[in-house]
């Protein structure tokens, strides 16, 4: 047995236990606190589960779960930038660059690299299941937002305009998830600013 490979790979799963400290911009369920981001990734990989019949393409399974699982360890280190926190979002992709090298690094070297490309993957949307799983990552929060009654756009002043700029590619990994979306999610909470003009 290879106990450098060993070792490398349980000092990757010790770090990555620093996931649940992440703290993001959305309400769970009943309102009472904010999911983190490992809840975030076990919801939206688990929902990929539900809902992969709804891709606009075939799609690895496997990958997506995998995607979806790992996409937001880079915030060990990048932190959670908010959705519609338009300066955080200007160099999150760099901040998470550096963080996918260092924490992906721990890995031994094959696993990094896998790792490295399905996340790169992830935020480049090359592949349907990259699409899917970006999609997904929308989908989880929105669904989130309107559970409990659109609490986090209106605390943070959120237009339509922000929304659909955030949530629109989604209907590039699956346009019946996209229309649902929009029209149980988004609208409800956000459309009635189209009333109010």
């Amino acid at each position: 047995m290879n106990d450098t490979r060993l070792n490398s790979q349980i000092d990757f799963a010790r770090e990555i236990d620093k996931e649940k400290r992440i703290e993001r911009r959305t309400l769970i369920s009943d309102a009472s606190r904010f999911e983190n981001d490992a809840e975030h990734a076990w919801h939206a990989a688990l929902m990929a589960i539900l809902l992969h019949e709804y891709a606009n393409e075939p799609i690895d399974l496997l990958k997506t779960v995998t995607m979806l699982l790992i996409h937001d360890i880079v915030e060990v280190d990048a932190g959670d930038t908010y959705a519609y926190d338009e300066k955080g979002q200007e160099d999150h992709f760099e901040r998470e660059q550096k963080a996918a090298q260092r924490i992906f690094g721990l890995l031994p070297e094959d696993q990094k690299e896998y790792f490295i490309a399905l996340w790169k993957e992830f935020e480049e949307r090359t592949s349907p299941e990259a699409r899917f799983a970006r999609c997904l990552d929308n989908f989880q929060p929105t669904m989130l937002n309107d559970t409990t009654g659109g609490q986090m756009w209106e605390r943070n002043a959120i237009k339509l305009s922000q929304v659909l700029k955030r949530n629109e590619p989604s209907a590039q990994g699956s346009r019946v998830l996209w229309n649902y979306s929009l029209e149980n999610f988004i609208m409800p909470h956000v459309g009635k600013e189209l009333e109010d003009k």
